[in-house]
């Protein structure tokens, strides 16, 4: 699958908050573009296989580049899904048999769910930046409400249970990954043929992996917003974060 980036907020307090990545384009340059480059243009009588990938896998890697740019953000999590798209491109030049593929599919959810598996008990779990971060809850209130309450150990133990259901929507994302590329993967690479079946293995990824993994991240944020609110008394609108007040523009 040709990877859109898997973004995490920053977690220190002394960056400004990163500009919003722009869906539409996202899914435009990593999904939409590429797809039809590879299904439309690698018969040999226009780009062929070999350059239609080059030229395919080229959206995606200007598109991270561009992002990265604009908005400062980078981390282990999108340099991952940057460095899978590039394998994608290099096991297809070196014409590997489609196996491999459908590894390098399942290998990048794995190996983020195996590292918020192992973050549970550093000091800083990736739980806290994939859905419990300053730029959606509001972390000096709710620590504040925890401490008055006494409830630390109880939010550490919902913390390390919304961990396992977000390991449990990687693992999950890495097994569809891998039957979907097992299913689609046919044809020899290197082919028009092979090129077109990676590019409806692109399309489809979105419905049929994305879709359900992130109803599964999202069951883990309402698990741990309720339970927030239950040990902070809080109510759920005083646990997000207050967006900035715009800046009124007009001669003063």
């Amino acid at each position: 699958m040709l990877q859109s980036k898997i973004e995490m907020t920053s977690p220190a307090a002394s960056r400004p908050p990163a500009k919003r990545e722009n869906l539409l384009v996202n899914l435009t340059c990593n999904i939409l573009i590429p797809s039809l480059i590879l299904a439309k243009l690698s018969t040999p009588e226009r780009l062929g296989p070999a350059v239609a990938l080059v030229v395919a896998l080229a959206f995606p890697v200007t598109y991270g580049l561009w992002d990265f740019w604009q908005r400062r953000t980078a981390n282990f999590i999108s340099i991952i899904g940057f460095t899978s798209i590039l394998l994608t491109g290099g096991l297809g030049l070196m014409e590997v048999e489609g196996i491999w593929f459908a590894v390098k599919e399942a290998s990048v959810p794995f190996i983020i769910g195996a590292a918020v598996w192992f973050s549970q008990h550093s000091k800083r779990p990736l739980v806290r930046q994939f859905i419990y971060n300053e730029q959606v809850i509001n972390i000096p209130k709710v620590d504040a409400a925890l401490e008055a309450r006494a409830a630390r150990p109880a939010f550490d133990g919902l913390m390390r249970t919304a961990s396992r259901w977000l390991v449990a929507s990687f693992m999950f994302s890495a097994t569809l990954n891998f039957l979907l590329a097992r299913w689609l993967l046919k044809s020899p690479t290197g082919t028009p043929e092979f090129n077109a079946e990676l590019a409806k293995m692109n399309l489809l990824s979105w419905p049929v992996i994305a879709i359900p993994s992130t109803a599964i991240m999202m069951f883990a944020l309402w698990r741990l917003l309720s339970g927030i609110t239950r040990l902070t008394g809080l109510k759920l609108e005083e646990i997000f974060q207050t967006p900035p007040p715009k800046e009124k523009s007009g001669a003063a």
